[in-house]
């Protein structure tokens, strides 16, 4: 059976040069199967003409939101009840400004405010626009609201640029698509996950912080999404996109980690503490910032809560992963971490010059569970994620299996 097999998709289509590959994108999602309708921005019948896509479609491209022919049955809102997804590739600078304002100045604006199904954006513009603050904010905002982001990449621009903002190829797109609606095993679950540094502030200026860079944390969390989880990633300060279909909960501190974790730790299924959460933080807070005046300088640090340990503790509590970065002694630092703390699994590595772990692109795990172990060779974060991810959703059933035959 295809794998899109009579799912319902709601192909939007707006102004931009890579409105072309909107065409492609659509003959691939019928070819998997997936019954598609078209909805056009006036822009983009500046490039594309609706006659191409209702050639290969087969069914009436939609353009106006005032159709006389349609409103009596009130077109837009059967089109927003009637998708199992919306999908606008390409997804304009001006489309995304829109939506995260609550516009409906046109057809596909109001349908897309009119319906319940998931919005997946596939933005396609030129770098600087895709990189203006505005953008960005904006970016943000429609994640907040569940909105689904795919892309952009960067590459070679048709304005001649070379940067982010190249819309995803049709077959990543298909990709998406599928991934999407594929049914995961851990469809549902959800996850709880921090990730990146946290800043202890010294005084307004300073802060004593560590070295991780939040990658391994966001690959994790998109990981997790693939596999079907629901997750939410609480993260420090780290300048990373966030992953497609995660929330993201930003803090700095440790304590602000805390709050958030622990407000939100009993409704969770899976928690995975990744961040390099500061085990102490300065006792006080220098209200100006502090002049060099003298040839030492004294703080006075005092222990942050242990979020994991907290979390693994509570009654009835999730599913808890642990992290553990280590300079020497892996394995017998792991292990006594793993037991103090009574996780249910812990990820170790080593960090350091030539280890990778931190500022590194590349990162290898020892896994550690109930009698159990495993080594995950050094590889890419993204491709030791998905391997990571596997895991802990096997496990985490397992556990979830044990517990119902005991009860």
């Amino acid at each position: 059976m295809p794998s899109l097999e009579g799912k319902k998709i709601l192909l939007g289509v707006t102004g931009g040069i890579a409105a072309y590959k909107s065409a492609m994108l659509l003959r691939s999602l019928q070819q998997s199967g997936a019954v598609v309708r078209v909805v056009m921005t006036a822009a983009a019948q500046a490039f594309v003409t609706p006659l191409t896509f209702q050639a290969l479609s087969g069914q009436r491209v939609f353009t106006e939101l005032l159709d006389r022919e349609q409103e009596a049955a009130m077109q837009h809102i059967e089109l927003a009840r009637w998708a199992d997804l919306i999908l606008v590739a390409p997804a304009s600078a001006d489309c995304m400004a829109r939506l995260a304002h609550g516009l409906a100045d046109d057809l596909l604006a109001t349908l897309c405010l009119a319906s319940a199904s998931p919005i997946a954006l596939a933005p396609a513009m030129n770098r600087q626009m895709w990189l203006n603050p505005s953008t960005q904010d904006n970016c943000r905002l429609l994640e907040t609201r569940g909105l689904l982001l795919w892309g952009p990449q960067s590459g070679l621009q048709a304005c001649g640029e070379t940067g982010p903002g190249r819309m995803l190829e049709p077959e990543q797109l298909q990709q998406r698509v599928e991934t999407f609606f594929a049914p995961g095993p851990v469809r549902g679950v959800k996850v709880l996950m921090t990730a990146g540094p946290t800043r202890e502030p010294i005084d307004p200026v300073r802060f004593v912080g560590n070295r991780s860079s939040g990658k391994m944390g966001f690959a994790l969390a998109d990981a997790m999404r693939a596999q079907g989880a629901e997750v939410c990633l609480v993260s420090g300060p780290v300048p990373l996109p966030t992953p497609s279909g995660v929330a993201r909960i930003e803090v700095e501190t440790a304590l602000e980690m805390y709050r958030e974790v622990m407000a939100r730790a009993a409704q969770t299924d899976i928690f995975i503490g990744v961040a390099a959460v500061a085990d102490y933080r300065p006792s006080d807070l220098a209200p100006q910032k502090l002049k060099k005046t003298q040839e030492s300088l004294r703080l006075e640090l005092v222990p942050n809560p242990d979020i994991l340990a907290e979390v693994a503790q509570l009654e009835s509590g999730p599913f808890t992963v642990g992290f553990a970065a280590e300079t020497e002694q892996l394995e017998t630092h792991a292990e006594t971490k793993f037991r103090i703390k009574d996780l249910d699994m812990i990820a170790a590595n080593r960090v350091g010059e030539g280890m990778g772990g931190f500022e590194s692109d590349q990162n290898a795990l020892l896994l550690l569970w109930q009698d159990g172990r495993e080594w995950l060779p050094m590889m890419s974060k993204e491709s030791l994620a998905r391997a990571l991810a596997e895991r802990i959703a096997r496990h985490y059933l397992q556990a979830v299996q044990t517990q119902q035959s005991i009860q």
